[in-house]
């Protein structure tokens, strides 16, 4: 069973890393909605991801319970062994994906915020604040 948790998880893993190489093309060109469709799907895989890692952590508690005596180092299969080598590979390119992205979003954050403040100017709290005029947007009365 730990096998089958751990290939599942890996493979969430894979389609999370490759939704968000989507995310990231996406975010360069503009494309919000594809983004904004994509997050049901990365909810439910990243869902997945923790209980089939639950379910592995139970697992080798219940190998560890049943096996006092031994590591779990000596109770894992080379197969699972290398798996975890694996799913821990994985987490490592979804973490540098994840850091790419975030840099982008906040890039793409600080642009509008900056874009909205010179089309509407707002006052900013606190005393001797220098109201900022803006160039595009101006009323009169």
């Amino acid at each position: 069973m730990l096998e089958q948790y751990l290939q599942g998880a890996t493979t969430d893993l894979q389609e999370l890393i490759k939704l968000t190489q989507d995310d990231i093309a996406d975010i360069q060109v503009a494309n919000n909605e594809a983004i904004f469709a994509r997050n049901e799907t990365k909810n439910a895989l990243i869902k997945s991801f923790e209980q089939k890692k639950s379910l592995m952590q139970q697992e080798m508690h219940q190998l560890l319970k049943d096996n006092p005596q031994k590591e779990l180092a000596d109770l894992l299969s080379a197969e699972v062994d290398a798996g975890l080598d694996s799913m821990r590979d994985a987490l490592k390119e979804l973490k540098k994906l994840n850091s790419a992205y975030a840099q982008s979003v906040y890039a793409v954050s600080e642009f509008y915020t900056s874009l909205l403040m010179r089309l509407v100017p707002h006052e900013e709290n606190g005393y001797n604040k220098s109201r900022a005029s803006s160039q595009l947007l101006q009323t009169k009365a």
